[in-house]
């Protein structure tokens, strides 16, 4: 029960932060939206910085353990590929949030200190796809590495902002073909939509919406 309660206060604060930002935020509109007591709020986070430190904090342990797969270079690669695609979609409305953290001025020097934390898994994550590209036998396997970084990262942040309407499974299939991969036999996600002129971003209503729970 305990637990529940804690996710809750998390999720609902994740959600208070993308509407209002940080300073606008209150305690008193986050214990609302999780339904707790303001004692059981204070009791797992003394103030709004911890409760941010602590939603960053999560966000880089999940991009990290994206990215520790096993198998051989090229199954290792396409699993980091099909895991991090497959897990915006599922929680795009919490990668949304997640990055207004991370980009807002007000907020972004959190995430810098929770990166420096992080520093050691951080490490481990850029050690382990420099270690791929370098057994794919990459002349610069440290730029292979800054490179699928962004691309992916990239991917993310169109998959947040266009929610619904970014063309996964292609985009999937372009990688792939990118880093020289058999091509998917099977599908990652429902049907791509169908090719349109351009993408729009969600209406402001629709950014608001409560995210999926990771």
């Amino acid at each position: 029960m305990r637990e529940q309660s804690r996710e809750r206060i998390l999720v609902a604060a994740l959600e208070v932060f993308a509407e209002k930002g940080y300073h606008g935020a209150t305690v008193s509109e986050i214990t609302t939206r999780a339904g707790v007591s303001r004692g059981l709020l204070n009791y797992y986070f003394p103030g709004k910085h911890q409760l941010v430190d602590e939603l960053l904090a999560r966000y880089l342990d999940g991009v990290v353990a994206l990215v520790m797969v096993d198998g051989t270079p090229d199954e290792r690669l396409a699993a980091i590929i099909d895991r991090v695609l497959a897990t915006a979609v599922a929680t795009a409305g919490v990668q949304r949030m997640t990055l207004s953290l991370v980009l807002s001025p007000a907020t972004h020097p959190l995430f810098a200190a929770a990166e420096a934390r992080k520093e050691e898994r951080v490490a481990a994550l850029e050690d382990a796809l420099r270690a791929l590209f370098a057994e794919r036998g990459a002349d610069d396997p440290a730029l292979e590495e800054v490179l699928l970084r962004s691309l992916l990262e990239g991917v993310i942040f169109k998959i947040a902002v266009y929610e619904g309407q970014y063309p996964v499974e292609r985009m999937r299939r372009r990688l792939y073909a990118l880093y020289g991969l058999a091509a998917p036999t099977d599908g990652l996600t429902a049907s791509d939509p169908p090719p349109v002129g351009r993408m729009r971003a969600a209406s402001a209503t629709d950014a608001a919406a409560p995210p999926h729970t990771p």
